[in-house]
């Protein structure tokens, strides 16, 4: 096979991963619009709404031009650029969804509530629960879609940057197979951050049951710093004083833990590429079911702070 192909051939694993992700997300808003046509109503309105939003195609627009970018830039790192490309792209393309998320959620329920749109919304037959679930949905489609195509661009750049480094370090050309080894080895980062993503969208729906855009985009900033930094504050909090280590397990109890959704340490060692199919599959089902369980306490606060909100 040509030298220049060998980073092409393994995009079929992109292309086919991109496809499935959108067919699921397709069977999905069907599934809800057939199950909960009220719930599936507000969140395709507040999906387009969000897609129609002038920060959603920006936003997109700079991720894919820094994802491109990423694969030139000389990291220094004699020989670990393509880790510290990872790094860099995954924690890139994190940050952005977060902010789009903490944008749509505000601009879904806090303006609404401040227009009083939310109050000519509920004035038919729809139920507060119906409206905050469905306007969570609606805000997640468009960061779906975020990431499937900044995830597929960056799998295909992290394919391209083993060809690149192995040209710019005189090494002997890739194989096909050490292009889909970094392809399958970076997929479940992009797994890992979208669940955050998740997270993060669910903390920014329940404050903007009462608070504005730039309150949310605060409360959410510090959530986000606190809960990676738990851990190490927990750890910290170790043989200290009784009110420091019931400050650190306070806080790792009320607060999502985000680390466990970080894979940066992993990647910058190298343990990614050492980790089997089947040892992925486990963090990343622990993980989305640690997910999955602090969306759901977070949406039934949403659903309390909101349900005596005077919307008049």
């Amino acid at each position: 096979m040509p030298y220049y192909l060998n980073w092409v051939v393994p995009l079929w694993i992109v292309a086919v991963g991109a496809a499935a992700t959108g067919a699921l997300l397709w069977l999905f808003g069907a599934f809800v619009s057939q199950f909960a046509p009220t719930v599936g109503a507000v969140m395709r309105t507040t999906a387009k709404e969000a897609r129609s939003q002038p920060l959603f195609p920006i936003v997109v627009a700079l991720g894919l031009v820094l994802v491109l970018v990423s694969a030139f830039l000389p990291y220094g790192t004699m020989g670990d650029d393509i880790k510290m490309m990872k790094d860099t792209g995954l924690m890139m393309i994190l940050v952005l969804s977060i902010i789009l998320a903490v944008c749509f959620a505000s601009v879904a329920i806090a303006d609404e509530i401040d227009g009083r749109t939310a109050l000519t919304v509920l004035s038919k037959p729809l139920t507060r629960r119906q409206f905050i679930i469905g306007k969570f949905l609606g805000v997640l489609q468009p960061l779906v879609v975020y990431y499937i195509v900044l995830g597929a661009l960056f799998l295909c750049v992290t394919s391209f940057k083993v060809k690149f480094e192995a040209r710019e370090n005189a090494l002997p050309p890739p194989s096909v197979a050490q292009c889909q080894a970094e392809i399958l080895n970076t997929a479940p980062a992009l797994v890992l951050a979208f669940l955050e993503t998740v997270v993060m969208t669910a903390v920014s729906v329940a404050a903007g049951t009462r608070l504005a855009m730039l309150p949310n985009m605060l409360v959410c900033a510090t959530i986000y710093v606190v809960g990676h930094m738990t851990p190490l504050i927990v750890q910290s909090s170790v043989g200290k004083l009784p009110i420091v280590a019931f400050i650190g397990q306070f806080l790792s109890t009320l607060l999502p833990v985000l680390e466990h959704f970080n894979v940066q340490a992993a990647i910058a060692s190298g343990r990614d590429a050492t980790l089997t199919a089947l040892e992925w599959a486990n963090y990343i089902g622990w993980a989305a079911l640690y997910a999955g369980l602090y969306t759901a306490i977070l949406l039934l606060l949403s659903l309390l702070m909101f349900e005596d909100r005077d919307l008049a």
